[in-house]
């Protein structure tokens, strides 16, 4: 039976005892010292008012006090409002007013922001400073003494599995994000997926580079349920991720890709790698598989992917591994480009557009039932009913199935291009593109076109010296793709913009495209 996030702090620290739980650049807390510290604060929220269900916000770099905060609002019942760093501040204010947040803990880094937005938060009654700040606004309080007063009655909230334990906002690489409710119930699954297909050993050491309001956040419980360690940095570079690791023996840490080829980029070129690393996670987008078999060579066979939403928290599917080390030469492309199986007990089809499940290699929508499901939407029944329908979560990704099982995304729905009534999938042509030589970052999406409807427009980043030309491109991709999903035109320029995850920005890379007309397709 699933059990609350409380429960899964506490058999934690009850196993860990007195090894080291968690360190940053400052310090490190044992086992101990964070059920200490969690009951501490929970106690002190309770006596400022903070109830169960109620709603807190954080706005945090990584640090060891995020999980002393998510912990203690484990215990007292309430929401957790993870906000990303990286938004803007009419996307805080956004999010903080839809959910109706009564408190905000916020990074010392951060109290410009936070003063600064104060005036058109809603419902913001105590705003709670993590780090040294020499001095702060009236009303707000700062971490520390709210940890270091006395427990007078311990917090003992009765905790439902079924009760939302954070609301996470979905990228709004669509529009307005949405907030992705998750209880108690998603999360103690998610965690047991985790532990299943991710290969998290007992007493690993962990470093989280990622940022903790996102994936990263996923894998706390995880690793300390196993008794390991986590190493935060408060942000990532590939020089400072492997001195880190090399300094502190990092066995495991979670990477997108991007990092990945930054971690890549910086071992060729300087010669250093992090030789205690056992085994990198990776995810959060698609992934070149010419780079992912480069870093196999470079680093050895210790990645694993996984493919999730998050309307079903981090691993719809997994690939262990083992699996990314294939004999064959001819099957290794297409088992590095695929999100590998389904995790266990996820059940996954691929439905056509008029929801029938297609024939194994054709492409179909992912959707998917699983234990681990958000309870919906916040405040939007009818996008939940549109989301999850009969208890499939309908995930807008374009998958094919191959005959063992390996599922490969080939796009988003959404970005699908439609050009002369046949439907192109722009992952396809990025994973070309991307095993040119000269090609440094490249998206493609579909730009208006008088006469097709649309077309294949690849924007493509060179790398540094690189000289390759329109034409070199497109023939290099109608060599392997043939003629319709050759790029009919390519812009090279210096940047593709990136959405806060890291994640290419097709929203904004289309609207330069598509400004003023009425249809963006």
């Amino acid at each position: 039976m699933p059990v609350t996030l409380a429960e899964l702090y506490d058999r934690a620290v009850l196993h860990g005892g007195d090894r080291i739980a968690l360190s940053d650049a400052d310090k490190s807390l044992s086992y101990a010292q964070l059920g200490n510290l969690s009951h501490r604060l929970a106690a002190s929220l309770a006596v400022i008012g903070l109830r169960q269900n109620d709603r807190v916000a954080f706005l945090m770099s990584n640090c060891v006090e995020y999980v002393v905060c998510e912990s203690a609002l484990a215990r007292l019942g309430a929401t957790r409002i993870p906000l990303a760093v990286l938004l803007a501040e009419d996307d805080h204010v956004y999010m903080l007013n839809v959910a109706r947040c009564r408190a905000l803990f916020y990074h010392a880094s951060l109290l410009d922001r936070v003063v600064a937005m104060s005036g058109r938060l809603d419902c913001v009654e105590h705003f709670i400073c993590v780090g040294d700040a020499s001095a702060l606004p009236a009303g707000h309080q700062r971490l520390s003494n709210l940890c270091a007063e006395p427990v007078a009655a311990p917090v003992a909230a009765a905790v439902d599995i079924e009760d939302i334990a954070s609301i996470y906002f979905t990228g709004g690489t669509t529009g307005r994000p949405k907030g992705v409710m998750l209880s108690h119930r998603s999360w103690f699954h998610t965690y047991c997926m985790e532990m299943l297909e991710f290969g998290l050993g007992w007493r690993e050491t962990f470093l989280f580079a990622t940022p903790m309001t996102h994936a990263g956040g996923c894998l706390i419980l995880p690793v300390l349920l196993r008794q390991g360690r986590c190493v935060v940095v408060d942000r990532f570079e590939a020089a400072r991720f492997t001195a880190t690791a090399l300094r502190e023996q990092v066995t495991a840490s979670l990477v997108v890709p991007t990092m990945l080829y930054q971690l890549l980029e910086y071992a060729e070129a300087a010669g250093v790698k992090a030789t205690s690393l056992q085994n990198v996670l990776y995810g959060a987008a698609p992934i070149a598989p010419e780079r992912l078999k480069r870093a196999i060579e470079i680093f050895g066979p210790i990645f694993t992917q996984f493919f999730g939403q998050t309307e079903a928290p981090m691993a719809l599917t997994s690939l262990p591994r083992a699996d990314h080390v294939v004999a064959n030469e001819a099957r290794e492309i297409a088992v590095l480009s695929s999100a590998g199986r389904a995790s266990y007990p996820t059940k996954i089809r691929l439905l056509n557009d008029e929801g029938v499940d297609v024939k194994p290699g054709e492409a179909g929508e992912i959707v998917v039932s699983a234990p681990n499901l958000m309870s919906g939407y916040l405040d939007d029944p009818q996008g939940s009913a549109t989301a999850v329908r009969r208890g499939w979560l309908h995930t807008g990704d374009i998958a094919r199935r191959d005959c063992e099982g390996l599922i490969t995304i080939v796009d988003r729905k959404k970005d699908m291009i439609i050009s002369g009534g046949f439907n192109i999938y722009p992952r396809e042509i990025e994973d070309v593109l991307f095993e040119h030589p000269d090609v440094r970052q490249a998206a493609v999406i579909g730009a208006p076109d008088e006469k097709w409807g649309e077309h294949v427009k690849a924007v493509v980043v060179l790398q540094p010296g690189a000289s390759a030309s329109t034409a070199e491109l497109t023939d290099f991709v109608r060599c392997r793709k043939g003629a319709l999903m050759a790029p009919k035109t390519i812009d090279f320029v210096d940047a593709i913009p990136l959405t806060n995850l890291g994640k290419i920005d097709k929203k904004a890379l289309r609207a330069s495209y598509w400004a003023g007309r009425e249809r963006g397709v």
